[in-house]
């Protein structure tokens, strides 16, 4: 993550956006009034996604029950 303050944020801003959504690399903007991080939009929605399947009643268990299956074990589907 980049941290930077809210100064150094506007002097380099072009740089600090092509580096977040490039390399998906956070900044966090301090400021007198607090802090704010920015994200790339597939980031953010990565963490849309995860919030929703993890909200959704037995699901994470069935997401951690498959991620141990071999995949050997797993079925293959002609998509």
């Amino acid at each position: 993550m980049i941290n930077t303050n809210a100064t150094n944020f506007r002097k380099n801003i072009f740089e600090m956006l092509d580096q977040t959504i490039k390399f998906n690399e956070p900044v966090n903007i301090s400021t007198k009034s607090g802090n704010a991080v920015l994200i790339s939009e597939e980031e953010y929605n990565s963490l849309m996604e995860t919030l929703y399947l993890t909200s959704v009643p037995g699901m994470k268990e069935k997401l951690l029950k498959g991620a141990d299956e071999p995949l050997e074990e797993c079925d293959n589907f002609e998509w």
